[in-house]
């Protein structure tokens, strides 16, 4: 908790976050934002919190662990399900953290689409490592390594966003942001 600091409005009802701590020589508050550990953590099913970006970020998780990659008549179902997620975070986003346009530079996708990778890079790590014969193959240490590689960038964007440094893109709207048709 930040001091015991609840924000409460429309869009929020929880408490601060605390600071993350960026690579580099200074540290970067990302309230209200998750921390990477908190979001791993809610991905992993591992937190109940009442913390938006944790619900959604489990909610995503559960999507991409029920899915079937061989039912192809199941996509759809999956895309809208993960759509309307990445969504409803981009909107709490987009309310919640000011995107200044003052030369801040776009990043390239949404946060909520940089969650939603992160969720699937958490369940196929999970998949690969329970389908290896050890953590020493080159397929788990390959799916690990890609879900740091995502952790290390989602850091990187959420301190940007909330210093102002990096903005985000615009939300797409719900049924639009896969590219997948039905």
């Amino acid at each position: 908790m930040n001091g015991g600091v609840v924000m409460n409005n429309a869009y929020t009802d929880f408490p601060l976050r605390r600071r993350l701590m960026v690579e580099g020589t200074s540290a970067h508050r990302i309230d209200p934002l998750l921390t990477a550990a908190e979001l791993l953590s809610s991905i992993r099913g591992n937190r109940a919190d009442r913390h938006p970006l944790a619900r959604w970020a489990s909610e995503l998780a559960d999507l991409h662990r029920a899915a079937d990659p061989d039912n192809l008549t199941s996509k759809p179902a999956f895309n809208r399900a993960r759509d309307g997620l990445v969504h409803s975070i981009d909107l709490w986003i987009e309310r919640l953290v000011p995107q200044h346009r003052r030369g801040a530079t776009v990043h390239t996708e949404t946060l909520g689409s940089v969650i939603d990778r992160i969720a699937a890079a958490q369940v196929r790590a999970d998949a690969v490592l329970d389908r290896s014969a050890g953590m020493a193959e080159p397929s788990v240490h390959a799916a690990w390594y890609h879900l740091a590689e995502l952790v290390d960038g989602y850091n990187d964007l959420a301190a940007a966003v909330v210093t102002g440094a990096r903005r985000l893109p615009a939300p797409c709207s719900a049924t639009s942001t896969s590219g997948d048709k039905e």
